[in-house]
Parts: C-alpha cells; structure tokens; sequence
C-alpha cells in the first residue's frame, strides 16, 4: 500500500512545496495534501508518475512507516540562514539516515551509545566531565568522527547545497545521531561535532533550539576541545605565530583558538582585537592555515569494505533500501570514499558483521 510518510519524505528530499509537485504531476495540490495526510490513495499510474518526478524507486513508497525526526527535537546551528525547504529536506535526509542506521543495526554489531545525559552540568563543566568519563584526559582529541562512532554516536554527512544547512543533531530513543555539512573546513567541522555533542548531552529532554541553547553548545564545544588546563599552562598569547602553532596541536581553526584564548584571560582584549584583524587581513576565516585533513568514519569504511568483498556497495545498498544511490551518497559524503560496486548484480551476503573500533 502507498505509504503517506515516505512520500512527504521523498517529496522534501527533492526540494519540492505541495503545489509544485501537483503541478508537475498534473493534478490538483489538494491532492497532493489528501495522499500525505492519508485520506486516499493515489491510482497506480499516479503512483508511477510520482516516483518517476521524486527520483525515488516506486518500491520506497510501497513499505512500512519511515521513522521522520521531530522538528523540535533536532538541533540546527543557524535556523536563521535556512529556509523552511532546506530545513525540511535536511530533516528529510534525517530520516534516509535512520534507515540507513536500522539496516547498520541490522547486520553489524556496533557500539551502543554512551553519550550521558549532563543536563544539570554547565557548559564547562559537563565538558570536563565528559573528558573524564571517556578517559580522555586532557589530552587533544585525534578525531572527533571516530571519537563519536566508538561512543555509539551515528554520524552522517549533510550533502545539501550550500553552506546555509549547518550541522544539527538529534535524539532517536537511546541513539544520538550527528549530522555534519560537508562544505566547511576539517576544522570548523570538529568543532561543529563537538558543538553537536554538546546539545545532546545538554539538552536531551528539551528543544535544542534558541540562542542560549546555542551558546551553551559553543562553550561546550570551545571547553571539550581546548580544555583549560594545558592551554593556561602555556601562558599569556601576545602574537599570532603562538596561536597558529596551538591550533595545529589542538586541530581548531585558527579564530577558535583565539577566542578561547581570550575567554581564558589568556590573550588581552587589545591582543585579541589585533590578532582578530591579522587573521582577517590573511584570509584565515574562511582559509586555514596549515589546514587538516577532513576526518573521516571508521564504521562507514569498515561497512563498506565488508560489503564490496561480499560483492555489494552503495548501490546494491540502495537497492536494498529502496532509496536513489544518491542519497546514500550525499549521507556519506566526505566521510567515506563511495564507489560503485564492480559487479552490480552480485548480492549482498545476509549475515551479520563484528565490526572493531579502536580509539
């Protein structure tokens, strides 16, 4: 039976408002509302018409409910630059990814999340906390993708066009996911994850939305990824060739560092001012200096290995979920190196796979 929820999906996936998808489908918009709020079916032919302008299998409509995240629980950084179709088309995407994350469940055993609920924590403090409790010490991160998989986090990429849908991050029962843009640079996309970390050990049991749900996100982000303690042991900043060298040892980008450095006394406001208008005049708010390479998943390529030597990939996996391979690929984007499989018609062996993180 034509499945209501996974055309609105497919529909916001494509970018398209309910009058413009009457339209090119040829029928009335109030049409459109009757088949997404289930009141009717639409006929077979107007089914395949559907899917042919939608771009998704006929199949995708044909199966269960698909599981959609709920607005007020997903955290986006910057509501303000997006409009209401490119939040919807991410949310879309979210919900793609929960099935790409139930097939995962379904045939890898994975970590289960340990991400704590630190709602009564500050900002600073839940971050240290939360350094303790992973044994991290204070030491700098290696990579904060892996760092997530291996605590049971999912994280996924955000292949939409433009850099005005930010990262965000969600809730779905006892799994936190994370969703990254995969246009900003390797450093501004750490602290984008850390930034997303800290919503969901902040604000688990409340709307992450608003400006001081954000900055406590900031803060947790600035503190977990620059902590206190080694940084004041450096001493006082007075030039920019120090902060370089401590956003390279630190893997932040360079107006990060120079931000927390003056949030911890450690660079005066002066100092702060004109290391602000040096990076500036050098370009390095969108360019960084000495820049690092993107992170990348572990479980991603680890899933797709396993399932290339069992003579599948990316599109015999959407062809398994019913969802166009570009989809899967925007999902993976910049996390993974995707490639079709050499043998398309070879499929996927149904077992299930131990896969091993390591830190």
């Amino acid at each position: 039976m034509f499945n209501k929820s996974r055309l609105t999906v497919a529909r916001q996936r494509s970018g398209l408002t309910m009058k413009e998808l009457a339209s090119k489908a040829g029928i009335e918009p109030r049409t459109i509302t009757g088949y997404e709020a289930g009141e009717y079916l639409p006929s077979e032919d107007v089914a395949k018409r559907l899917s042919r302008i939608l771009g998704f299998p006929l199949a995708f409509f044909m199966s269960d409910d698909v599981d959609i995240p709920r607005a007020e629980g997903v955290s986006f950084r910057s509501m303000s630059k997006m409009t209401a179709r490119q939040r919807d088309g991410a949310i879309a995407a979210g919900a793609i990814a929960f099935m790409l994350s139930d097939w995962l469940d379904a045939e890898f055993d994975l970590p289960v999340s340990v991400v704590p609920d630190m709602r009564e924590d500050t900002p600073q403090s839940a971050a240290a906390g939360l350094r303790d409790y992973w044994g991290l010490g204070n030491r700098p991160i290696k990579n904060m993708v892996h760092l997530l998989e291996l605590k049971g986090v999912r994280v996924f990429s955000l292949g939409e066009d433009g850099k005005e849908v930010d990262a965000f991050s969600v809730w779905r029962g006892q799994r936190p996911y994370v969703f990254l843009n995969s246009q900003k640079s390797a450093e501004r996309s750490r602290f984008d994850a850390a930034h997303e970390l800290g919503h969901l050990v902040l604000h688990k049991h409340a709307a992450p939305n608003g400006l001081e749900a954000e900055k406590q996100a900031n803060e947790f982000a600035a503190a977990f990824l620059m902590p206190e303690a080694p940084l004041r042991a450096v001493g006082r900043i007075s030039g920019l060739p120090k902060v370089v060298e401590l956003k390279r040892a630190w893997a932040v980008s360079v107006a990060a560092m120079t931000y927390r450095l003056h949030e911890l006394g450690l660079a005066s406001k002066w100092t702060y001012q004109q290391l602000f208008m040096e990076i500036s005049r050098r370009g390095w708010r969108t360019d960084e200096p000495m820049p690092m390479r993107r992170e990348q998943s572990q479980v991603w390529k680890k899933v797709l290995d396993d399932l290339r030597q069992n003579g599948g990939g990316v599109e015999r996996l959407a062809a398994t979920l019913s969802v166009p391979e570009s989809e899967i690929v925007k999902l993976l984007f910049g996390l993974v190196t995707v490639a079709v499989p050499s043998n398309p018609d070879a499929s996927i062996t149904p077992r299930r796979g131990n896969l091993r993180l390591v830190k």
